[in-house]
């Protein structure tokens, strides 16, 4: 799959299927396609779907390891400006999905929608010191190390700890938008969210919500923090984000 040159990266990322663009936007931890796995032959079927490997992520090669969330933000618009993407739907997961809020606060011109699942668009540090790689060397799990180290090892060329640092940092900083910057979010939105999802659930969607104008919100019952992933509920998710992207067509 193709490489694309996007200001000191080499971006790689994945594209299938026709019509109009979304931009799938993926998870801390992982990458493109592992992160949207259940949706993507769903979507290919009606969209031109595009799955980058974020800065410091995946396959995706730059000699810094250093990232932030406003930065893979930046990075979202130059890499739809080196494609010539003019505008798309964004779809994002945990990490993707508050990349995909800062996008739409400050290049609403290039978001036709937005949807989020798993953020509450707000900061929450709490996990994160279980992500750093001294508490996961002496606690483990070694499984969290080697999938580090696997799925990320052309971005991090071998530094899984550094990898792991930057993860954590951000996780505890960022998003760092204020309510009257959510709350200017122009482009429809859905907000989505697993009825168990210690990061999210009803409360605080609804509070996300009530922030935008017109924006929509859904409750998966009984999901976690992945209610779009096998053995949760896809085809429930799918449906309400197609059904969403179908009543907004750019």
């Amino acid at each position: 799959m193709p490489y694309i040159k996007v200001n000191d990266l080499e971006m790689f990322y994945e594209k299938m299927g026709f019509g109009e663009p979304v931009i799938f936007l993926h998870s801390g931890y992982s990458r493109g396609i592992l992160a949207f796995a259940s949706q993507l032959l769903d979507f290919q079927k009606r969209y031109t779907c595009y799955l980058p490997d974020f800065r410091g992520h995946g396959r995706t090669r730059c000699e810094s390891l250093e990232w932030s969330m406003p930065r893979l933000a930046d990075d979202v618009i130059d890499y739809m400006d080196a494609l010539n993407i003019p505008k798309a739907h964004l779809i994002g997961y945990s990490l993707g999905a508050s990349v995909g809020l800062y996008c739409a606060v400050n290049q609403p011109e290039r978001v036709v929608t937005l949807t989020t699942i798993g953020t509450s668009g707000f900061a929450d540090p709490s996990g994160a010191d279980q992500f750093e790689p001294e508490w996961l060397l002496e606690h483990g799990p070694q499984e969290t190390i080697d999938f580090a180290k696997e799925r990320h090892e052309e971005a991090h060329r071998g530094n899984w700890q550094e990898f792991m640092r930057q993860s954590a940092k951000d996780w505890r900083l960022y998003p760092q938008l204020t309510r009257e910057q959510i709350g200017g979010i122009g482009a429809p939105s859905l907000f989505i969210s697993g009825e168990h999802d210690p990061f999210v659930g009803e409360e605080r969607l609804k509070l996300l919500s009530s922030l935008v104008k017109n924006a929509r919100f859904l409750v998966v019952p009984g999901g976690s923090h992945r209610p779009h992933m096998q053995r949760e509920s896809p085809s429930l998710v799918n449906d309400a984000i197609l059904d969403f992207l179908a009543s907004h067509a750019g």
